[in-house]
Formats: structure tokens, sequence, C-alpha cells
């Protein structure tokens, strides 16, 4: 069974949680990996020692956003982001 997922990673992310995530692109969700092992065994009660082969495979790529911080400037405020300037 094949998943797609985007995985999003900043080390320089504020809280640990952030700096790697793992998303379903349609709903934004955070996969579940132990339901899909679950679902694997068909939900049957007892203990199991599993293997679980991840194979990955990169199918688009791009580059950490820049981060977007606020000003403020007197009665308005403005962001600015990657060296733009927004009112």
């Amino acid at each position: 069974m094949n998943s797609h997922y985007i995985l999003q990673l900043d080390p320089q992310a504020e809280f640990e949680w952030d700096r790697c995530i793992l998303r379903n692109p349609l709903t934004g969700e955070r996969p579940d990996l132990t339901a899909a092992i679950a679902k694997a065994v068909n939900n049957r009660a007892g203990s199991y020692l599993v293997k679980v082969d991840v194979q990955v495979e990169i199918l688009e790529s791009t580059s950490v956003l820049p981060k977007t911080v606020e000003l403020t400037t007197g009665k308005k405020q403005a962001i600015v982001s990657d060296n733009r300037l927004a009112s």
C-alpha cells in the first residue's frame, strides 16, 4: 500500500515537535502509523513483533520558507517576509 505524505523538516523551529512534521497532503492531518500497523494485522488482539519497511521516494522538494515577522510601525501593522513589505 502506497501512502503519500508531506515531510517538513525545520531544525530552526521554536518547538521540538515542529522540527519534523509528517502530514497527509489532502487533509493536513498527521498520520497514525500505529493504526496502519494494527490494520495490517487485522486488529487482532495480541502482542506482535513486527517489521516495518519504510521506503521513501522524493517526488518533489522545496526549500524552507522564510519566517514572517510582524512589525509595528505607528498606527499600521506591517508584515515583512523575505525582504518584501506589505501594509
